[in-house]
């Protein structure tokens, strides 16, 4: 039974792998013997998959579809408003929760891995070891001496250790805040945030060595992504924003309030309604151009979607903003809509630049994107 298991494993694996490929991802020779090796059900036996009504179904190794759910090229969920005792429930049905712990999309790991640019001897810290999948990949193509990996939830990072242990494979994997990152095995030659951050925590550039590269994605809910950066050894780093979207849980230390908590506790605001040329689409949707551009002008901004094309902007200072159907209703300390209106005017301006055209300074003095060149006239504070 087990040889039938790992036989069909086997088999979904190679076709998880050929779908990467199929869709142009970049699997170099050694990432793609990764991904073709590491059994990645060893670090899924169970996942939640949610369900239309937005409630979580829990799948074990012992549901006939088990194995097919975690070979797909898919975020896994496995775990629920950090509470372990959310899995018992969900044997008993369907629960509600938020994710807080997962194993990344294959797609978006294949990117990230490639973007790292690693070479043989390098060191590795990832942040977030989740379930330890990322982790057994990195071993796989540079040693498990080489890979450090840290988890803020104890339970997680026990739990990777466990399975990839099971693989193989003895890493440092620790439960640790990943923000300080760990000093103990520093300098790295490269760090992976697979968790979004919304600064950059210094102690990554300081245990990085000079020339390495820190790759991680953004805690923006507009403007989000993944972003490269080369420390300079002097707590400086200057990188770029990838053209890739990349969007993921945010490290414990930089969560921030629920969009749905402040539009409940805006609901009654009133405000004269207005026409608007600028559409929530155009404004909300990660495939838009504008979207990043968005994010610069609007930092820290919600957004929920509603029933009947009600779509809320919202900010923790009260600013708000109410779309539908080609109007607006905005108050509070700043006009939101009016704000994104002119992000719009001016990214048009700008000749519609894409993500990519976007770089990134970091220090302690601040943090800033800039378009085009670091000594831009165009510049927009991180946080």
């Amino acid at each position: 039974m087990r040889a039938d298991l790992e036989r069909e494993a086997r088999r979904l694996r190679g076709g998880m792998v050929d779908e990467l490929v199929d869709e142009g991802l970049p699997l170099d020779p050694g990432w793609r013997a990764a991904f073709e090796a590491v059994p990645r059900h060893v670090f899924l036996p169970w996942l939640f998959e949610q369900l239309d009504n937005g409630s979580w179904k829990l799948i074990t190794d012992s549901d006939p579809e088990w194995l097919r759910s975690v070979y797909r090229n898919r975020v896994a969920v496995t775990q629920l408003d950090g509470d372990e005792s959310r899995r018992e429930s969900a044997l008993a049905g369907p629960v509600h929760g938020t994710p807080t712990c997962s194993s990344s999309e294959p797609a978006i790991m294949a990117i990230m891995l490639a973007a790292l640019d690693v070479c043989t001897g390098n060191s590795v810290l990832e942040i977030g070891a989740g379930t330890g999948y990322n982790a057994a990949l990195m071993c796989h193509r540079l040693g498990e001496h080489r890979v450090t990996t840290v988890d803020v939830d104890p339970a997680n990072a026990a739990r990777a250790a466990e399975h990839l242990a099971a693989c193989g494979f003895h890493p440092t994997c620790i439960a640790a805040d990943g923000a300080r990152g760990y000093p103990v095995n520093a300098p790295y030659d490269r760090v992976l945030g697979t968790c979004s951050v919304s600064t950059i925590p210094l102690a990554w550039l300081e245990q990085t060595a000079p020339g390495g590269h820190i790759v991680t994605t953004l805690n923006r809910q507009l403007g989000a992504g993944l972003v490269k950066l080369t420390p300079d050894g002097e707590r400086r780093a200057t990188g770029r924003v990838l053209a890739e979207d990349g969007r993921f849980m945010p490290l414990r230390a930089h969560r921030g309030p629920k969009a749905s908590d402040l539009v409940d506790r805006l609901r009654g605001a009133q405000a004269r309604q207005r026409p608007t040329d600028l559409s929530a689409t155009r404004l909300l949707r990660p495939a838009e151009r504008f979207e990043f551009f968005a994010g610069l002008s609007l930092p820290h901004v919600m957004a929920w979607s509603g029933a009947h094309g009600e779509t809320w902007l919202a900010h923790p200072d009260g600013s708000w903003a109410r779309y539908s159907h080609h109007s607006v209703r905005q108050g509070g300390p700043r006009q939101l809509w009016s704000i994104a209106e002119g992000a719009h005017e001016e990214w048009l301006a700008l000749e519609r630049p894409p993500r990519e055209r976007f770089g990134l300074t970091v220090s302690p003095a601040g943090q800033e994107f800039w378009l085009d060149r670091p000594d831009s006239p165009h510049r927009w504070p991180l946080d």
